[in-house]
């Protein structure tokens, strides 16, 4: 009889931590839950998610340190710039690969996603505008393109694409061509300035690639974007590779 007090106090203990952890886990999954809804907003995790974001650990509980699946080969340029992505959502924890670390690159590609920052930048609520149904600029432009060559100038060995898009007024095939055209232009344009012809892609989407959440018909979508998406390893000219002695 003396026993009974005693199992009563440890059986209520038990179902005070129960409850205490039961509280504990609904605050942590609703917490995660706000941060997956955030990761799902990135412009990388859009119709087609470049990865898949688990926010559970090993044993089953909620976590703010997510795990990272590619759902496609990437580049390390690509991991990279995804993995900061997310780490830079206010409250997220590390962020890791299932298949290695946070930022799986060297310390080469953290300089070039610096480098599209900076194009990013330049680029940050203005456009290159050409001339209706044109592969012409619009009197303006220069100082846009200026101003990119300078960005690019330093980024030694940056493949950066150039990508024209469209509203989708127009056929298909004519805004696909004028988009093609538009991003050669750009390319022309900047090799101009002095950056390398070889590191330089351009290619055109027509209106296959609309800004997420405008309507495709939005003349918004008639754009230019850049993004760096590899690097080549410099090669030693003959000046720089000593004489035989």
């Amino acid at each position: 009889m003396s026993n009974r007090p005693a199992l009563s106090v440890f059986a209520g203990a038990l179902l005070v931590c129960a409850m205490a952890l039961f509280v504990a886990s609904q605050t942590a999954t609703g917490f995660t839950n706000r941060l997956a809804a955030q990761v799902r907003a990135l412009p990388e995790q859009g119709s087609d998610p470049a990865v898949d974001v688990r926010f559970v650990n090993a044993r089953g509980w909620p976590t703010r340190h997510p795990m990272l699946t590619p759902r496609r080969d990437l580049s390390e340029l690509e991991r990279v710039r995804i993995a900061q992505a997310i780490a830079d959502i206010p409250g997220m924890g590390g962020v890791h690969w299932t298949d290695g670390t946070m930022l799986a690159g060297s310390d080469t590609n953290i300089e070039l996603l610096r480098c599209e920052n900076d194009l990013l930048t330049v680029m940050a609520g203005r456009t290159i505008r050409f001339e209706e149904s044109s592969a012409d600029f619009i009197p303006g432009s220069e100082e846009v393109l200026d101003e990119l060559a300078a960005a690019m100038r330093p980024c030694v060995g940056a493949i950066v694409a150039i990508s024209g898009h469209t509203d989708t007024s127009g056929s298909p095939q004519v805004n696909l061509a004028l988009s093609q055209d538009r991003a050669q232009m750009v390319r022309r344009e900047l090799v101009d300035r002095g950056i390398p012809a070889q590191n330089l892609r351009a290619t055109g989407y027509g209106s296959s690639r609309p800004v997420r959440g405008l309507d495709p018909a939005d003349p918004a979508n008639r754009r230019i974007e850049f993004r760096v998406v590899a690097t080549e390893k410099t090669r030693p000219t003959p000046i720089d590779t000593p004489a035989a002695r």
